[in-house]
């Protein structure tokens, strides 16, 4: 995607939704890349991309906002 850049990644496609949710919520148009192996769904990452002029933002609000607790 040109014009693009990632600014998250995972193997748990829920966390990258919430992240997404997270920065639209915020303003920033974001975006879900799922490059994970469509036959077994245990390989593979979930990315997720802004635009590039969004990216400082959108980085400083997945660090400081945004925490995932193991249960």
């Amino acid at each position: 995607m040109k014009g693009w850049e990632k600014v998250f990644d995972t193997d748990k496609r829920y966390q990258a939704e919430i992240v997404k949710d997270v920065l639209m919520e915020k303003g920033i148009t974001a975006v879900v890349i799922n490059k994970k192996d469509s036959s077994y769904l245990v390989f593979g990452r979930c990315e997720v991309h802004v635009a590039r002029e969004d990216v400082l933002r959108a980085i400083n609000m997945i660090e400081n906002d945004i925490k995932f607790e193991e249960i």
